[in-house]
């Protein structure tokens, strides 16, 4: 019929934590080199190379302007030409430090580079700064570019590393006019509509204020199509408290049965003895075989605790992955390894413009691994008991042979 199904878009809690550990966490991560380990400014100041490359800024920005092609299929420039205070895929490229970033503003000679460099890239993107406050519109060869952007969506990444860079480095009011720029043309215009939804994922989220987002926020609202699906911030953190009286967890029978068989009562040996010194053993027997049930039947009921325990922790962790969305593709490459362990007050503000709390995930997914190897530990243990209860057990018959 010609009818076209589109399914309503899912935000990522990835990209939220990745921007909200930008906009909050970055101030307060230590150096990871020596203050006098400058090599962002000291390449911007033309006195080194890039690495891999081997190639001057002064090269990239006189000798690469306007070659698109180079700019296009090169992937290790980028990290030197907009640095971080992260890793990029480029491992020659050096994080920022808070002493360089000071060193950086200081420095005239790297900003004017910072911002030939911020030109052409915007050029490679069919866009052109026209002032100082950072306003931007199409450039002279808008349509070839943007055209091309709407299909090489690597190129999302870049623009959320540039608008990262922007703000480390001094210019935090160029961030908003762009993705403002790059919002009308994706929702209004339609010209790159491959970009909003990165652009409504990541380029607003770069933004540390938050009025300045939600002016974006309500911006992309207004020209949304359709309305109904836009969605204001990543998926909510529900509460899975309430969920586990409701739902009974599978009871493990075959758990207890198989656990049960291992244990089944010593047969009492016959009384060979007889006098005072026999009813002393027998009754010394009887001391030991009720000690034996009684650790039998712990045993058993911490089984059945653990497997409770295990049930519960298997159910909400499918609940918390059913609930994100994807991310792009290179994020979680680096940001599932970075330690999310956030203070009580970053967990109740991440992402405060839709007011979910996406931080208490990691929270989740560290219980489920310490309920699984306590488990682990408990089998362990119980073993090891019964060992030891049937050592003894074949101990006291030989000892009454004797």
């Amino acid at each position: 019929d010609g009818t076209e199904l589109t399914a309503k878009p899912k935000r990522s809690f990835y990209a939220a934590r990745d921007l909200y550990k930008y906009r909050h966490q970055y101030p307060n991560f230590k150096d990871l080199r020596y203050q006098n380990d400058l090599c962002n400014l000291r390449f911007y100041k033309n006195k080194i190379p890039f690495k891999p490359d081997g190639v001057y800024i002064e090269e990239v920005l006189n000798k690469w302007k306007g070659d698109y092609e180079k700019l296009e299929h090169n992937h290790t420039y980028i990290q030197w030409l907009f640095p971080l205070r992260e890793q990029g895929l480029n491992f020659y490229a050096k994080e920022l430090t808070t002493y360089e970033i000071e060193e950086f503003k200081k420095t005239k000679e790297a900003i004017r580079r910072f911002l030939l460099a911020y030109k052409m890239m915007l050029e490679f993107f069919g866009i052109k700064l026209i002032d100082k406050t950072g306003n931007v519109a199409r450039a002279a060869n808008w349509q070839e570019r943007f055209q091309h952007l709407n299909e090489s969506q690597h190129n999302y990444l870049r623009i959320t590393r540039i608008l990262k860079s922007l703000g480390e480095l001094g210019y935090e009011s160029f961030k908003s006019p762009l993705v403002r720029f790059i919002l009308h043309e994706a929702l209004v215009e339609d010209t790159i509509p491959n970009i909003k939804q990165s652009a409504l994922e990541y380029f607003v989220y770069t933004i540390r204020d938050r009025r300045e987002r939600r002016k974006l926020l309500r911006f992309a609202q207004q020209h949304y199509t359709p309305s109904e699906h836009f969605i204001w911030g990543p998926p909510r953190k529900q509460k899975l408290e309430g969920s586990k009286t409701n739902k009974k967890p599978a009871s493990p029978i075959s758990i207890n049965n198989s656990y049960i068989s291992k244990h089944k009562k010593p047969k009492e040996p016959k009384n060979t003895s007889s006098g005072s010194s026999a009813g002393k053993t027998t009754e010394e027997r009887k001391v030991e075989l009720t000690k034996n049930r009684e650790e039998n039947d712990q045993d058993e009921q911490e089984m059945n605790s653990d497997a409770v325990g295990q049930n519960n922790s298997e159910k909400n962790s499918d609940t918390d992955t059913s609930q994100l969305g994807k991310s792009e593709d290179i994020r979680d490459i680096s940001d599932r390894k970075e330690d999310a362990s956030y203070s009580k007050k970053d967990g109740e503000n991440l992402n405060d413009d839709c007011g979910n709390h996406p931080g208490t995930i990691e929270k989740d997914l560290c219980d489920i691994e310490n309920s699984s190897n306590n488990t682990s530990a408990d089998l362990q243990d119980n073993m090891d008991k019964d060992m030891l209860s049937g050592g003894t057990t074949t101990r006291n018959k030989e000892e009454l042979k004797s």
